[in-house]
């Protein structure tokens, strides 16, 4: 039937037009950010879920870089270790070699080996108390337990306690030694090869907990990865698909506007029947 006053023709034609312009904005929308989830509305339970996801992804990479640092830090303790280790070595051979009645009986020689002695003992109390890390003592005693969170959860599995061996010389019972006679030369010999054994057993230790912190870094390095694939397939656009529909809803816009503004034109046929 022919209107004058209602073009219901044009009416659906201007409805379907705004609901393939809105379809449109919406693809162009999604191309551009090239997310399809941009925000709740596009898909509620989609974006709880990828909220979710991106909390855990956050956590992720967040432990990772504290495993990161653990290892750092672990690194250094080692690393000032093992040169406590090279000087106890050396306090070792010069206190071997104090304990001979020969040198014992020379007093410029044995003088001269104490006074070395003394200052290898000092040089590793020096390392003790300077060792740090972002401003953390780490072998003076003062951070006994230094506690990593490697993982993005509050729990046990995702923490790491190591603990700290204070290097000192007093801690290693090597402050009071002396090469000025046989006796205590042997005593000092005997100190420093059990200051020797805790020293390495200590490293040991410490060794061995950067080897979990690497192992639990890289769990959560692949966790992190994993995770981030399930949230991208579930809020990335998908690119083809989304082409293919814009430009099909192109088509479809382009045909409305036609179509529109032909039924615009349909109530003049009716003027032609009066």
């Amino acid at each position: 039937m022919l209107f004058i006053n209602n073009n219901l023709s044009a009416l659906g034609a201007q409805n379907n037009l705004n609901a393939t312009d809105a379809a449109l904005q919406n693809v162009v929308s999604q191309l551009s950010s090239g997310l399809q989830i941009q925000t709740a509305a596009d898909n509620p339970a989609g974006y709880a879920i990828s909220q979710s996801l991106q909390s855990e992804i956050n956590g992720y990479g967040a432990a990772v870089s504290n495993a990161q640092t653990a290892t750092s830090v672990l690194q250094t303790a080692q690393g000032a270790m093992n040169q406590q280790e090279a000087i106890l070595q050396q306090a070792n051979t010069i206190a071997t070699q104090a304990a001979n009645t020969t040198t014992a009986a020379n007093p410029a020689a044995a003088n001269a080996d104490n006074n070395q002695f003394q200052a290898l003992i000092n040089e590793l109390d020096q390392i003790a108390q300077s060792t740090t890390f972002a401003g953390v003592t780490l072998l003076n005693g003062s951070n006994a337990v230094l506690t990593f969170q490697v993982g993005p959860q509050d729990v046990s599995s995702n923490q790491v306690a190591v603990s700290l061996t204070t290097t000192s010389a007093s801690a290693l019972s090597l402050q009071t030694l002396s090469l000025t006679s046989v006796t205590s030369a042997q005593a000092a010999m005997s100190a420093v090869q059990s200051a020797i054994v805790a020293l390495a057993s200590a490293a040991a230790a410490i060794g061995s907990s950067q080897n979990q912190i690497q192992a639990l870094s890289a769990n959560v390095t692949v966790a992190q990865q994993n995770l981030t694939a399930a949230n991208a397939n579930l809020v990335d656009v998908n690119v083809a698909s989304a082409t293919s529909q814009f430009t099909s809803l192109q088509i479809l816009e382009q045909s409305g506007v036609t179509v529109l503004s032909q039924a615009q034109s349909i109530p003049q046929l009716a003027l032609k029947l009066i």
